[in-house]
């Protein structure tokens, strides 16, 4: 099963994650791109209105060529990010007008990340709650602006819950799932969904 966790940041997706990989060892698990590329690889990426077309194009890209490395629903892989992010944040960028990426650079990428939407099963999205608020963990790694995380994640849920890109025929084709709850619920939810596949 190819899940991916999606959503702003700080608002659980890693714990997800990690709690997911502790219960089901049979995983494998693909760590998000900024992770990868950034802080422990060659580039230097940077967050919020300080993006640029190449922070979030080599994102974008990395996010992509991982989900198709998983072929088939007998892949066990869960993802921390999915390709759909790096449209959010770039919306996000984009609204700010302080950098090189625009509505344009936007639109270019809608077209890549609804294909490589065929790729996964099962697409989980963390949406900020006031039910279950979280606080940003001060790590040396996160943004701590807590009205970037949160203009973020109105545009996250724009793209899931008013089909903002257009985005709605792909989702049709994977299971889309809100996560909600404290930890223990999360899993339960993902849980469920996988097995909806076989119902």
């Amino acid at each position: 099963m190819r899940i991916a966790i999606s959503g702003s940041h700080s608002l659980g997706k890693s714990t997800v994650v990690r709690d997911w990989l502790n219960s089901n060892p049979d995983y494998l698990w693909e760590d998000e791109p900024y992770r990868a590329l950034s802080l422990n690889g060659p580039y230097e990426i940077a967050f919020q209105d300080k993006s640029t077309r190449l922070h979030n194009g080599l994102q974008l890209f990395y996010s992509i060529s991982r989900v198709h490395r998983y072929s088939s629903i007998t892949d066990n892989v869960i993802f921390d990010r999915c390709p759909v992010d790096y449209l959010a944040y770039s919306q996000y960028t984009a609204e700010t007008g302080k950098t090189d990426i625009d509505s344009d650079f936007v639109l270019s990428m809608v077209d890549a990340v609804r294909e490589s939407l065929d790729h996964l099963d099962i697409l989980a999205f963390v949406p900020s709650s006031m039910e279950w608020p979280v606080l940003i963990e001060e790590d040396g790694i996160r943004p701590l602006d807590v009205e970037y995380r949160d203009s973020v994640d109105l545009i996250f849920k724009k793209i899931y819950r008013e089909n903002l890109y257009n985005l709605s025929p792909v989702f049709g084709n994977l299971k889309l799932i809100e996560l909600i709850g404290d930890q223990t619920q999360r899993l339960h939810q993902i849980q469920e969904a996988i097995e909806s596949f076989s119902s």
